[in-house]
């Protein structure tokens, strides 16, 4: 084991524990975590289960766990799918849209903490390298 090497799955892992909470404390105020509000933001517009958890970067278990609660509370609803009635599509309903409307500035408020802490520039150097580890990690990138 090399000690020297920092884990890079670790160090990812730890900084989107903190940068998690510190969203889901800004959040709080709307009655959302982070989860729910990245599955209300996405699912504006009907989208298959599957289609929506791979947006999110999720399994279609975690996302169908993550659902449960969403649409207990009546912010998101499933359907039928229009071209094929056996494919589940996922919509945030009124109640969703007005819930994501009042978290919205919440967010960009979480935004704008993540980004005085860390800095403008470096902040959109991140997310420019984020996005492109995750393009380098697609699984068809393999093939």
């Amino acid at each position: 084991m090399d000690a020297t090497r920092p884990c890079t799955c670790f160090q990812l892992r730890r900084a989107a524990r903190r940068v998690s909470q510190l969203y889901d404390q800004h959040l709080a105020a709307a009655e959302l975590s982070l989860n729910a509000y990245s599955i209300l933001r996405r699912a504006r517009d009907p989208r298959p289960l599957g289609e929506l958890a791979d947006a999110l970067g999720m399994d279609r278990t975690t996302l169908t766990r993550n659902l449960k609660p969403l649409i207990e509370a009546g912010l998101v609803q499933t359907r039928p799918g229009k071209a094929d009635p056996r494919q589940r599509q996922v919509l945030t309903t009124a109640a969703g849209m007005r819930r994501l409307h009042k978290a919205l500035p919440l967010w960009q408020q979480a935004q704008d903490d993540v980004q005085s802490r860390f800095g403008n520039a470096a902040t959109s150097q991140l997310n420019q390298q984020l996005e492109a580890l995750a393009r380098a990690l697609e699984p068809e990138s393999h093939a």
